[in-house]
């Protein structure tokens, strides 16, 4: 057998595309005891991943080791509430791709996100697309959003894939970087690659006018080569964001400003909720910090708690 290594580019569950430092994508599955060793995802491997593969003579290979990971971003899977499923690996960057409308997505889920690439050390930047659908009420609500997230920190900026106004620039912040593409099914992750990506020509989906939620198009995970340099990560479009591998105490680190004011809380335990002395709380109450990532901040202390997620987020 000849040993290789490579670059796992693309994951279709059962089979993986490896592309060898060669130049070549070969067809790799992985090997028997690989599972045992102790991962506890439902997806040992995953795109982006640094592999080592034993070709064998039909053309095919196993998987036999994985190099260490400079990073990964993971989520609870969502049907098996004990496990965790790996997005991707050795990321330089997510872009969190939302809509404010058609679909909506929750700021439940963008924080979800936010905190858990945080966790992993994963630079997040979010893009607000479909702008030429916004009435005024949706483009107010972008504006506020936009408001908030920079005032934290997150780089925000606004995008219409459709007529690629504002493509320009994300161009410019893709180029030569490993990027995850991210968020809900319909918000226009494909539209998006088929317009930085001449010839690859993803499917793209309908929006149910009845659920306004998106279909999915992408059924599997792969790393598309950008023409300036760089890849794409495109991933299945995410109805929930379940976090796992988080402590209850480590939780408020991975918001910025809870993680400011809880300096200030008179127990260094405060879990932010009850406890006399709590900054964080005196914060949210004097509107220094928003309501709405605080009730994230909750959301993700129930994870702890129960046993499985509740999909909506």
């Amino acid at each position: 057998m000849l040993l290789m290594r490579g670059l796992v580019i693309k994951s279709t569950g059962s089979w993986y595309t490896v592309r060898t430092d060669d130049g070549r994508d070969i067809e790799s599955k992985i090997k028997g005891n690989f599972r045992l060793k102790d991962i506890k995802s439902t997806n040992p491997i995953a795109v982006g991943d640094r592999v080592q593969i034993d070709m064998n003579s039909e053309g095919t290979a196993f998987i036999s080791s994985i190099e260490e990971r400079k990073n990964y971003i993971i989520r609870r899977a969502s049907n098996l509430s004990k496990q965790a499923h790996i997005i991707a690996a050795n990321l330089d960057q997510a872009m969190l791709i939302v809509t404010v409308n058609y679909p909506i997505t929750t700021t439940i889920f963008m924080d979800r996100f936010l905190a858990t690439a945080m966790a992993y050390r994963i630079p997040v930047k979010l893009v607000f697309n479909k702008t030429d659908r916004y009435n005024m009420e949706d483009r107010k609500a972008m504006e506020g959003l936009i408001e908030l997230y920079t005032s934290i920190g997150y780089p925000c900026s606004t995008l219409c894939a459709r007529s690629g106004e504002g493509l320009e620039a994300l161009r410019g912040d893709l180029r030569g970087k490993v990027t995850l593409l991210s968020g809900h099914s319909g918000v226009g992750k494909s539209t998006i690659i088929n317009q930085l990506v001449p010839g690859v020509n993803l499917r793209t989906g309908e929006i149910s006018e009845y659920h306004n939620k998106g279909t999915h198009t992408t059924t599997f995970s792969e790393m598309i080569p950008l023409p300036d340099g760089g890849y794409l990560i495109d991933t299945p479009g995410i109805k929930g964001f379940g976090t796992i591998e988080m402590a209850g105490s480590e939780i408020s680190h991975y918001f910025p400003e809870l993680f400011k004011y809880s300096a200030e809380c008179r127990f260094n335990n405060c879990t932010h909720r009850h406890e006399p002395g709590c900054a964080v709380l005196r914060a949210v109450e004097e509107g220094l910090i928003s309501l709405s990532r605080y009730k994230s901040y909750l959301s993700i202390m129930d994870d702890q708690k129960e046993s499985k997620y509740r999909e909506e987020f």
